[in-house]
């Protein structure tokens, strides 16, 4: 997420109300998770297990939890709760806007879109031409939907990332400053739901499809022509590359990648990356033909029992 215009270090040290480590006209651009952060942004870490890799990371600026030496050519915020204070950045420069109609006056809607009643169009969304928008479908704020898109009833886009912090007194949210972007000929099924990305964009490309009760979750991105069926559920940051289909009840684990025009059976469980121009079925999820040999043996194994008793 790109601030609206540049800040110094000083300011956003100020607006956090901690510490910092670097010329206090050191120039921050923006904020963002570490799959996507860029040059210019801060990035936060509370955990010593991924000190290296935030320190490492594009970021030029750090959130951390802990004095530590600043890489050359960055510099630092020192807080006591960089997941608090990376939630104060989202509600200072993304703030959450009241709605007062059921579509926002900041609304683009393009040429020929049909808007059907009782749907909710939040502020500064927009919309391309010949879309079809049916009824009880609720767009959050800031989502950018293509040309000739079609989002059946129900279905909403832009809700919140699913994205806790498990404090002494309860789950603390991580607030969503992102976007949910639909391209063009994106169709979406009855009872959909697109969580928008935490910093970023959740993406679903040029001409995919998915059908009723499908869940998509945070700053996941899903590449052109695929199909998606019914029941799938997408957790968080997974990238779908193109033309790639899902059968039904499919579940995807955070942060794995499934390869160009990999077909997924019915009920897969997917927990690692797959490479893509296979079949895979099962739980966890295999390459198809090997699963059947394997299952072929297994029906075997009466009968070698059987031998062996004689």
């Amino acid at each position: 997420m790109r601030f609206p215009t540049p800040h110094t270090l000083q300011q956003i040290a100020t607006i956090v109300g901690c510490d910092s480590v670097g010329p206090e006209n050191f120039p921050v651009l923006g904020m963002n998770e570490i799959h996507v952060v860029r040059e210019g942004e801060i990035v936060f870490v509370d955990h010593p297990k991924y000190y290296e890799k935030a320190l490492g990371s594009r970021a030029s600026v750090i959130l951390i939890n802990k004095e530590v030496d600043c890489p050359d050519g960055k510099a630092l915020l020192i807080s006591d709760d960089p997941f608090r204070d990376f939630n104060i950045l989202t509600d200072f420069f993304k703030p959450f806007e009241k709605a007062h109609s059921s579509i926002s006056d900041s609304a683009e809607i393009g040429q020929n879109t049909v808007i059907q009643p009782n749907t909710f169009i939040g502020n500064h969304v927009k919309i391309g031409n010949n879309c079809v928008i049916h009824s009880n479908v609720s767009i959050y704020d800031n989502c950018v939907i293509g040309d000739n898109v079609i989002i059946h009833a129900g279905s909403i886009i832009g809700s919140d990332a699913f994205y806790y912090k498990n404090r002494p007194d309860g789950y603390d949210r991580l607030k969503s400053g992102g976007r949910v972007v639909l391209e063009d000929y994106v169709e979406i099924g009855a009872l959909c739901t697109l969580d928008r990305g935490v910093t970023g964009d959740t993406t679903i490309k040029k001409g995919t499809k998915l059908d009723n009760q499908v869940q998509v979750g945070h700053d996941t991105i899903i590449g052109q022509k695929c199909l998606i069926a019914s029941q799938v559920g997408i957790a968080g940051c997974v990238v779908i590359e193109d033309e790639v289909t899902l059968w039904g009840q499919v579940g995807i684990s955070s942060a794995v990648t499934i390869g160009k025009k990999a077909v997924l059976m019915g009920q897969a469980g997917v927990s690692k990356s797959i490479p893509g121009g296979k079949s895979y079925f099962g739980t966890p999820v295999q390459e198809s033909r090997e699963k059947y040999k394997q299952l072929a043996n297994v029906k075997k194994i009466p009968s070698i029992l059987k031998k062996l008793e004689e």
